[in-house]
């Protein structure tokens, strides 16, 4: 798997993780026991510092990145869903953040929170506990997401990274 230091900064990866052999992890990048980062996501942490918590799963093409001014945190026990792109926002634990989904400069989603596929949230924006970002700009429905729908996806990549580490193999 490429990962890089750039100068000092280190990407710190526990060896309960899983970061597949095509993902890219460069410079201030933290990730949380048994987090997993897949196929063709970048985690790039050159200007501040990158987080990720417990049991998290970055999946394929997402892209997280940081600013010089704006870390970028993801708590413990969240699903970021294919081709998202997070910069410089936190997202709290037990949160799911939708395919093709941008969230920018600023955000917060809260505990809970969801952002729909496709969903733009922009600089600045709050997304409250249990409620649902969609659209672009993302507007909010409040109060309609089921914490038993996050859960299901993180057990469902905790349970994808163990086959992959047991299972995967290079056939080239």
């Amino acid at each position: 798997m490429p990962v890089y230091a750039l100068g000092d900064l280190r990407p710190v990866i526990p060896s309960s993780c899983f970061v597949h052999p095509d993902a890219v992890v460069i410079g201030d990048v933290r990730l949380g026991e048994q987090a997993s980062v897949w196929p063709c996501a970048v985690l790039r942490g050159d200007s501040s510092t990158i987080t990720v918590g417990a049991r998290t799963s970055i999946q394929d093409g997402a892209v997280l990145h940081c600013t010089t001014d704006l870390t970028t945190s993801v708590g413990a026990d969240c699903v970021v869903v294919h081709s998202s792109h997070l910069e410089g926002c936190v997202v709290e634990d037990g949160c799911l953040i939708g395919s093709g989904s941008v969230l920018l400069h600023r955000v917060v989603v809260r505990s809970g929170g969801m952002v729909a596929a496709g969903a733009v949230v922009a600089p600045g924006t709050e997304v409250p506990s249990r409620a649902l970002a969609v659209g672009v700009p993302a507007r909010m429905r409040p109060d309609v997401v089921d914490p038993a729908t996050i859960e299901a996806g993180v057990a469902n990549y905790l349970g994808l990274a163990e086959r992959f580490r047991q299972g995967l193999r290079r056939l080239d």
